[in-house]
């Protein structure tokens, strides 16, 4: 089976690829993974995390973890995503994320149209680069997945939220219980919530 996905950017530099999961979330952290993954890497599975069903997912990831040349994940919680803001907090999921990768890569791969810069290395941003490149839907793989078995830990806590099935999107159950409940601690404060419709993300602004 060929896969549709290109294996990399350019030939000569070792390339991480990198993304984030739960940006757009009202609740909970912001996840970001970074992958390197080995030349000939395939699986007939893979693709950008939102095109992939959870079973799916939750194979892809074992496959990743065990058999990317390297691969780390990080989060940034949700009080922290208040102080600095969700655009900020997702480029600092990045970071985090490789700085725990056991090899250094050359260049990145980023995910979307913005990334503040990592160390002395290079970066593209690609849009929709999860549809596009191996790496990067690795690593959306595993940053959906991490995020998803976190928020389902968080749903214990606080199970009329139903954050084991909207995992912390704005979802018409989860306005409903914000309507009822109000917010709690995980809820993201500087998210102008709105129970009745869309929040506005004054986060998003610097």
């Amino acid at each position: 089976m060929e896969n549709p996905l290109r294996s990399h950017y350019q030939e000569d530099l070792i390339e991480a690829g990198c993304d984030e999961a739960g940006r757009g979330c009202y609740a909970g952290p912001v996840f970001a993974a970074a992958v390197i993954l080995p030349a000939g890497f395939f699986h007939p599975l893979l693709n950008d995390s939102k095109q992939v069903g959870p079973e799916d997912r939750n194979e892809l990831r074992i496959y990743i973890e065990a058999n990317a040349i390297a691969w780390g994940v990080a989060r940034v919680d949700h009080d922290e995503i208040d102080r600095i803001n969700i655009l900020k907090a997702s480029f600092k999921a990045m970071h985090l994320a490789l700085d725990k990768l056991s090899t250094r890569p050359r260049l990145l791969l980023i995910d979307g149209n913005r990334f503040a810069k990592y160390k002395r290395v290079p970066h593209r941003c690609i849009i929709k680069g999860d549809s596009i490149f191996a790496s990067i839907a690795a690593a959306s793989i595993l940053a959906k997945t991490w995020r998803d078995e976190y928020m389902q830990d968080l749903h214990q806590e606080f199970p009329h939220y139903r954050w084991d099935s909207n995992k912390g999107y704005g979802t018409k159950e989860h306005r409903d219980a914000i309507g009822k409940f109000g917010l709690c601690k995980y809820h993201r404060k500087s998210f102008n919530i709105n129970p009745e419709g869309e929040e506005e993300q004054l986060s998003l602004l610097d």
